[in-house]
């Protein structure tokens, strides 16, 4: 199946580059102040909520799974579809859980998580198969759970998604307002965005952007 043949070459192309990706984003975080406060609200909205369990899908090599611990979200752990990423998650951060999984078909109950996060995890997902991710991510969340989403914006509202060049697998980029849409679709309603523009030293001249989301 289509799906399934994406889904296997982009965990493939992953477990070949894992150590290479792993070493360039594991300190992604620290000149990205903007990107570390839309994880605090995310973490404080969690908290607010009355906590829970929270899941890093699509978590690579753990390094924002362990931010978010260190934001006091106590019960979160990280899941991602390639093995080699897993295990070095769970090298880099042994007081952590993680494990191999799909967001297709995620191993969490109904309803379990009070919170989500999907950290540019979506973008080797081809566009027809976005709206079942996402659908995916609202059935796991509790009533009043939070996603917190990150992708790359399309270049206007007439390309609500375009293809990119990545290194690793075909990548896709969307337009935030279509986004925000296969959200309410699926029930979650968004609550807030940050947009960033490109910097100087990024790697793309793409604006980046971060949904916050609350099941209703």
């Amino acid at each position: 199946m289509p799906e399934q043949d994406s889904l296997a070459a982009t965990r493939e192309a992953y477990d070949t580059a894992a150590d290479t990706y792993a070493r360039l984003f594991r300190d992604s975080l620290r000149d990205s102040p903007l990107d570390r406060a839309m994880l605090g609200v995310f973490a404080e909205a969690v908290r607010v909520g009355g906590g829970g369990p929270v899941a890093d899908l699509g978590c690579g090599p753990g390094h924002v799974t362990a931010y978010l611990a260190e934001l006091g979200l106590t019960e979160v752990f990280g899941v991602d579809a390639s093995p080699a990423m897993i295990e070095l998650a769970q090298q880099a951060h042994p007081e952590l859980r993680f494990g191999v999984g799909s967001m297709a078909s995620l191993d969490i109950a109904d309803g379990a998580l009070a919170g989500a996060l999907s950290r540019w995890s979506i973008i080797h997902t081809p566009p027809p198969e976005l709206p079942s991710i996402i659908g995916e991510f609202a059935r796991v969340l509790a009533p009043g759970g939070h996603l917190l989403i990150g992708f790359s914006a399309s270049g206007a509202a007439s390309e609500p998604t375009q293809v990119f060049d990545h290194a690793v697998a075909p990548a896709y980029r969307w337009w935030p307002d279509h986004l925000s849409a296969l959200l309410r679709a699926s029930g979650l309603s968004e609550m807030a965005r940050m947009v960033r523009e490109p910097r100087p030293t990024d790697r793309r001249p793409f604006k980046e952007v971060h949904l916050l989301a609350r099941r209703a």
